[in-house]
């Protein structure tokens, strides 16, 4: 592959760069400081607050978060698709991976059986390692399972949700994609939280994906249908732009997929 062309910068345009750089950085944190006064008025679905957004995350967006249930855009899409696709019922059983506060009560509430999970945190039902689920299989009738495959073998972890759930039974998901890359980004070279904050933007994520994550998703066998953020709900309830839900549906009929062994 060709080198790119980079050129050489004179040493006295550095010098005058390296004085600028504080100098911008010191303008630009002014203007973030007016614009987090946004004006617009925002409605979260989770908890019915209307009114004015905080800014929330790294790099900062300027209403992302709800100040009284703390909801993300994240979690007020994922209320809506409940509202609209959820269709839980009291004969239901729900895993819930990596329990927000704000859904458990709303969770328990809708569905007969509510199961929490984690392996790290204790406050929950089960300390379970999504990759190797310690449960029987086609249990469930929901998973949840918000910004999770980025930190884990999110292959392993599909074909575990798979396995678990009942047959008709759906999957949950929202994680960072960058739909315009045809395939994840993963890069074993990199092993220091820093230099991860840097190539897959949080210090515990270890890759970022592409759009090839679908096909990842229909390989472990499950049939995929995308909740997307649209307007008027992006203005209306401060989602970001064309971010996605994925419901992942385990079809009636369709034996779990094997796992590929070498030969030899």
């Amino acid at each position: 592959m060709a080198r790119d062309a980079i050129p050489t910068p004179d040493p006295r345009q550095l010098r005058l760069a390296r004085g600028a750089l504080e100098r911008i950085r010191r303008r630009r944190l002014r203007e973030f400081e007016a614009m987090m006064v946004t004006g617009f008025s925002r409605t979260c679905p989770v908890c019915g607050y209307v009114g004015e957004f905080a800014p929330v995350g790294e790099p900062p967006r300027l209403d992302g978060l709800c100040p009284l249930c703390r909801s993300r855009e994240r979690h007020r899409l994922f209320k809506l698709w409940i509202e609209r696709r959820g269709a839980i019922t009291t004969d239901m059983a729900v895993l819930h991976f990596a329990p927000e506060p704000v859904f458990e009560p709303i969770l328990r509430a809708l569905a007969g059986t509510y199961v929490t999970a984690d392996f790290l945190r204790t406050k929950v039902d089960l300390k379970l390692n999504i990759e190797a689920l310690e449960l029987d299989d086609a249990g469930f009738d929901l998973i949840v399972a918000h910004q999770i495959l980025e930190h884990v073998d999110h292959m392993k972890a599909l074909g575990e949700c798979f396995r678990v759930l009942k047959p008709g039974g759906r999957l949950v998901v929202t994680t960072p994609v960058i739909e315009a890359w045809a395939t994840t980004y993963v890069n074993p070279a990199i092993t220091t939280a820093r230099e991860r904050v840097l190539h897959f933007g949080q210090k515990d994520h270890s890759r970022y994906f592409g759009r090839d994550l679908k096909d990842h998703m229909r390989a472990a066998g499950f049939v995929l249908h995308e909740f997307v953020s649209v307007e008027p709900d992006v203005s209306t309830y401060a989602l970001m732009r064309g971010e996605t839900l994925y419901e992942l549906t385990r079809p009636a009929g369709r034996p779990i997929p094997q796992k590929k062994t070498r030969k030899g």
